[in-house]
């Protein structure tokens, strides 16, 4: 039986995520409510280092990792405002600004595997957030592979899930890892893909792509008596709440209930108390009541969630609120829900035990990878400045448990200390239009630009048209404090994993592959309807595309693909043969140059679109090679693929404005375009320099040397 087309309507974060839930074991063992067997986690650690290796265990070597931190705009800021980044200035001067060469392409998830591993992506086997299907060609993540369990029907509503299994999709072993073979001291402090949590001979806690308790990515929640005709949207959704004298009932949507036929998100009662007069806000989540006036966020509160009757098994999460108002029409704000690291349905750290320490010393944080707000911006549901006020919440909760962890790294003789910070990266991606004039979406946020942003920069005089400049300018400190501590015989490196550049047009690869004759849609198929057409959907490759006339196709923010004979396959749940139709060797071959001459063509009025379409075989060596896209498309400052396109979509125009709730600054380009930085005390040998390297340096300060399919060489002299 044939099937017909199917309709989706999901969001870019859902895609590149989609699958991370499936790492935390819901289903499988879900914790009784209160335990946390911690005995059963323990790390086995080799015996303590003696003679040359004790002594290299002793060295001190510090990594500060800051996600997206530019060499030029740094350059810009210290020459703008010297007075306000005086311990990077500091640095500076001992060791100087380095480019840092990033992955191919240079995403988060690739940058900060090639530094896992020391490897490039042939080796490691990232290549981009998303990946793809070999059979229905559909999105999949590109940092875990699992296999779908199943489940034994039992009566009513209820089921018993059996098996499934999910892992990291990385290959090469973790720096960190390998030092702890050695003997030699780690704490890895919210290191990005590093879920689920790999131990180290120390503490070891995850950052970017670990997931919210309620979906991979995290989904908000707006409760609002006035809420859009469209609730659902693209990172979260509206929920419509009616007053009954002075009280609203409502309940909020926790992790999917793997116990329940269709895994339905399980849920938790909300009160809240409005008082109109006083205007404030009294919300009840069972063991807690906070108190908000408009404007006010939260501090975390736990909720329960009753996966099975009588809380014979229940699953903890953390949530914040954030107060937008209560009159005219009342708006409250409700974070993801995040997995309790006092009672994780998962580790989000190594030891197990080591997350609720970190609460009994600072409070409860966000465990979620990519706390950021972003989608809540995106759909409109935060404005730019809450949007900043939620990103300076985390930002002085990284700092305080900075400060802490620094505390346990002290503590010991010596090893290495890496800590993490995303404020400069996602802020960035969303802000970079206050910024950049030249941006389409400035003039949109022209006056805001323009106003003062003093309260929160804490600069007297600051405007929002700086932020870019003031973001660097919050990790000043941040430097300070971790040399003040750590002291002048450390070696200290500060890195990041790419740079940022202006992302003002949007180009769709699958559009142009249509356009160019390499895509065929099957017969009475079209690319998308403009978005304000009546009858405008949205348009997939799997659904859409004829793959017996296709012969590329574009998946992920930079990846191209060819439709190769013997590779991709036929899906068995269609009439249609979906076989690759591209023949290896002469004939991929040519189309491969075919293409990257068309691309490397491109101009946007006299603009090149793409600066590098690099074939897989050029840029990539390692056992998993063969799994690379077989272009990776290095666009020019200033553009992108489109999120249409990236998620398998045809979209309507080849090129337009990069308008609408999307990244407006961005490092999805050719990686020159957009190196990341090094300072360190140490004096940087001559040479270019990539991240791969770093992972070599860390491992030569302790006496060791680059294993088989690094590919690094040492960086300081």
């Amino acid at each position: 039986m044939k099937l017909g087309p199917k309709k989706r309507q999901i969001g870019l974060f859902g895609w590149f995520s989609l699958g991370l839930l499936a790492l935390v074991p819901f289903g499988l063992a879900p914790r009784l409510a209160g335990d946390v067997d911690t005995d059963s986690l323990a790390v086995n650690l080799p015996a303590a280092p003696v003679g040359a290796a004790a002594s290299a265990a002793a060295r001190r070597v510090v990594v500060l990792g800051i996600d997206g931190m530019d060499p030029d705009i740094l350059r810009e800021a210290l020459e703008l405002y010297p007075e306000r980044l005086k311990n990077f200035a500091r640095l500076a001067a001992e060791g100087g600004i380095h480019p840092l060469g990033t992955s191919i392409p240079p995403q988060s998830p690739v940058a900060w595997s090639n530094f896992i591993t020391g490897m490039n992506p042939g080796g490691h086997g990232i290549y981009d957030f998303i990946h793809r299907d070999l059979m229905t060609r559909e999105p999949v993540p590109g940092s875990i592979k699992g296999m779908a369990g199943s489940h034994i029907d039992l009566w009513g509503q209820w089921k018993f899930p059996i098996g499934g299994s999910s892992e990291t999709n990385r290959s090469g072993e973790s720096f960190w890892v390998t030092l702890a073979k050695h003997g030699i001291p780690a704490d890895i402090w919210r290191m990005p893909a590093n879920f689920p949590v790999e131990p180290a001979e120390g503490l070891s806690f995850p950052g970017m792509n670990t997931p919210a308790l309620d979906s991979p990515y995290g989904t908000y929640t707006i409760f609002s008596s006035d809420p859009p005709a469209k609730k659902k949207k693209s990172g979260g959704q509206y929920v419509e709440v009616r007053e009954f004298s002075g009280r609203i009932q409502t309940a909020i949507e926790g992790p999917p209930n793997s116990f329940k036929q269709g895994d339905p998100h399980q849920t938790a009662p909300l009160t809240f108390w409005v008082d109109h007069e006083s205007q404030a806000v009294a919300i009840d989540v069972g063991a807690d009541v906070v108190v908000l006036e408009p404007g006010e966020w939260s501090d975390f509160v736990t909720l329960e969630f009753e996966l099975l009757p009588a809380s014979l098994m229940n699953m903890s999460g953390t949530v914040r609120f954030y107060l937008r108002s209560i009159d005219p029409e009342f708006e409250l704000y409700a974070s993801p829900v995040n997995i309790d690291p006092v009672n994780p349905v998962s580790p989000v750290s190594e030891p197990v035990a080591a997350s609720a320490e970190v609460v009994e010393a600072i409070g409860y944080y966000y465990t979620q990878g990519m706390a950021e707000e972003v989608n809540a911006l995106k759909d409109g549901a935060l404005n730019d400045i809450e949007f900043m006020d939620q990103t300076k919440l985390i930002y002085n909760q990284r700092v305080r448990m900075m400060d802490y962890a620094l505390d346990r790294y002290l503590e010991k003789d010596g090893g290495l200390f890496f800590f993490y910070f995303s404020t400069v990266d996602l802020s960035c991606h969303m802000m970079w239009r206050f910024h950049d004039e030249q941006h389409p979406q400035h003039v949109f946020v022209k006056e805001i630009a323009q106003a003062d942003s003093s309260e929160w920069s804490g600069r007297d005089g600051s405007t929002w048209k700086e932020v870019v400049y003031d973001l660097y300018m919050l990790m000043d400190p941040v430097l300070g404090q971790l040399r003040e501590r750590i002291g002048d015989d450390a070696c200290l490196m500060v890195m990041s994993d790419h740079g940022f550049a202006p992302y003002r047009r949007k180009f769709s690869l699958n559009r142009w592959l249509v356009e160019e004759g390499y895509m065929t849609l099957k017969a009475g198929r079209t690319p998308e309807l403009a978005r304000d057409d009546p009858d405008y959907a949205q348009v997939f490759i799997m659904d859409a595309v004829d793959w017996s006339k296709t012969s590329a196709y574009g998946m992920g923010f930079n990846g191209l693909y060819l439709n190769l004979a013997g590779r991709e396959l036929d899906n068995p749940d269609t009439v249609e043969d979906e076989s690759g139709v591209v023949a290896p060797g002469q004939e991929a071959d040519a189309l491969l140059a075919e293409l990257k001459s068309k691309l490397e063509a491109l101009r946007d009025d006299g603009e090149p679109v793409v600066l590098s379409a690099d074939l897989a075989s050029d840029v990539y060596r390692g056992a998993r090679s063969a799994e690379a896209p077989d272009i990776q498309v290095g666009f020019n400052a200033g553009f992108g693929n489109s999120d249409a396109s990236s998620t398998g979509r045809i979209p309507h125009a080849i090129m337009a404005d990069n308008l609408g709730g999307t990244f407006n600054g961005n490092h999805l380009m050719a990686p020159e375009v957009v190196p990341g930085i090094l300072l360190t005390n140490g004096k940087v040998l001559p040479g270019a320099h990539a991240l791969e390297d770093l992972t070599i340096e860390i491992l030569e300060q302790y006496g060791l040397h680059a294993g088989e399919g690094q590919d690094g060489h040492r960086v300081l002299e």
